[in-house]
């Protein structure tokens, strides 16, 4: 990737934990961060996680109370990763650090554009994300939004920060809770999945060891299989689903089950739920 794309620049991500430290430890095995990354933590634990890390410079708030507004200053680029009821003081408390033209990348969910704006100033180009978990291993789908004062530019600038952790879509700000009740919440659907499907396995006579490598390899292999071939995932299932075979009759009982509806109604759930968050609620 280093070879091809142009490094990135100064880069500061405020509030460093699951997310945000999966993002500082894409940009560090990518190669692109050689303008630099600070990582902001409160302890010294979260901080000792990313020590060592090529290119990027841990911070313990609880050592250094001003990293946060030190690191903003010096960035061209800001995540902020903090949960998001902290959004907004830590944003008035970078703002006057923050330089014009600084691009803002909000990883919290439910806080919007309109709200970085209103604290950070005018001269800020302001963006949503919405990274997934799988960010960790190098493979997350990330939902990004440009604000109305992020051009062309600051949204290049952000794509190819995210590409460092996996794929990049591009929506609308108004797709982005929607976008978060897919690829967002979506490991977790998966998880249950590979849970439920273990179950099933030990009702079936498997120890415990046995029915998770069958469940977790089986799902593994089926995703690697679709992600190598150019056929939709019905065409797939049609390959293993013979005629009056046994599959057929399995996909028989979990159609009638009405999987289509479930999954609707679980993603409109999940989208109420980030619809009050982004109220308050």
């Amino acid at each position: 990737m280093a070879s091809d794309t142009p490094a990135l620049p100064p880069i500061a991500i405020l509030g460093a934990g699951s997310m945000g430290g999966a993002i500082a430890r894409g940009l560090s095995r990518s190669g692109l961060a050689g303008a630099g990354v600070t990582a902001t933590n409160r302890s010294r634990a979260k901080a000792a996680e990313l020590d060592g890390l090529e290119a990027v410079t841990s911070v313990a708030l609880e050592d250094d109370a001003t990293g946060n507004a030190d690191a903003a200053a010096a960035a061209d680029v800001i995540l902020v990763g903090v949960k998001p009821a902290m959004v907004p003081d830590l944003l008035r408390e970078i703002a006057p650090a923050v330089r014009p033209g600084t691009i803002v990348v909000s990883l919290a969910a439910g806080v919007t554009i309109e709200t970085f704006e209103q604290i950070l100033g005018t001269g800020i180009a302001v963006l949503r994300s919405m990274p997934n978990t799988p960010a960790v291993v190098g493979r997350a789908v990330t939902g990004l939004a440009a604000g109305p004062r992020a051009d062309a530019a600051a949204l290049d600038v952000a794509r190819r920060l995210f590409e460092t952790v996996g794929t990049v879509v591009e929506v609308p700000e108004s797709r982005i809770d929607a976008l978060s009740t897919i690829s967002g919440s979506g490991p977790a659907y998966f998880f249950l999945l590979v849970e439920e499907f273990t179950k099933a396995a030990i009702g079936k006579g498997f120890a415990k060891a046995e029915a998770r490598v069958m469940a977790e390899q089986t799902f593994i292999g089926a995703a690697a299989l679709l992600e190598a071939s150019a056929d939709d995932p019905a065409e797939l299932r049609r390959r293993v689903t013979s005629p009056k075979g046994t599959t057929e009759r399995a996909i028989a009982v979990l159609q009638e089950a009405r999987l289509d509806e479930v999954f609707a109604d679980a993603t409109d759930a999940a989208l109420a739920r980030a619809k009050e968050l982004a109220a308050g609620a």
